[in-house]
């Protein structure tokens, strides 16, 4: 197992133990692997992100930490989220992250999924990405 995969394992078993909300100093996660700190935070900025559900706040500094917030919400206030999280713009890795975080919370069907994957594979516009992927959330919101 990669070393990124094993820091995303213990952050994941630590949210699912402590109904999804812990907080984390990035030195003493990085001394228990054995690696440096940016290590911890590239895990963090890269596989705990807003289209997967995730919310991250971070105090640097002596004393600082990282809290990780696994959102458990309504299903309209989440696809709410993922609306305004979309911003201006959306790169299709992004999207299919998106649309895979909505199948994992079954807001969404397998049917479905493949639909929108479709969709938003059909455009290399990430502006256009981005309203049709705000225009389906609307739509399942309905």
């Amino acid at each position: 197992m990669k070393i990124s995969d094993a820091i995303q394992k213990m952050i994941e078993d630590m949210l699912n133990e402590t109904d999804g909300i812990i907080e984390i100093q990035r030195n003493d996660m990085a001394n228990k692997f054995g690696c440096v700190p940016s290590q911890i935070n590239y895990v963090i900025t890269s596989r705990f992100t807003p289209e997967r559900g995730y919310i991250i706040e971070s105090r640097r500094g002596g004393g600082g930490y990282v809290r990780i917030i696994k959102k458990q919400i309504h299903k309209n206030e989440y696809l709410m989220h993922f609306f305004y999280a979309i911003g201006g713009e959306l790169e299709i890795n992004a999207a299919l992250a998106f649309v895979n975080n909505l199948y994992a919370n079954e807001i969404i069907n397998e049917r479905e999924k493949k639909l929108i994957t479709i969709a938003l594979s059909c455009t290399e516009n990430n502006f256009l990405r981005a309203d049709i992927m705000r225009q389906i959330i609307l739509a399942v919101m309905k």
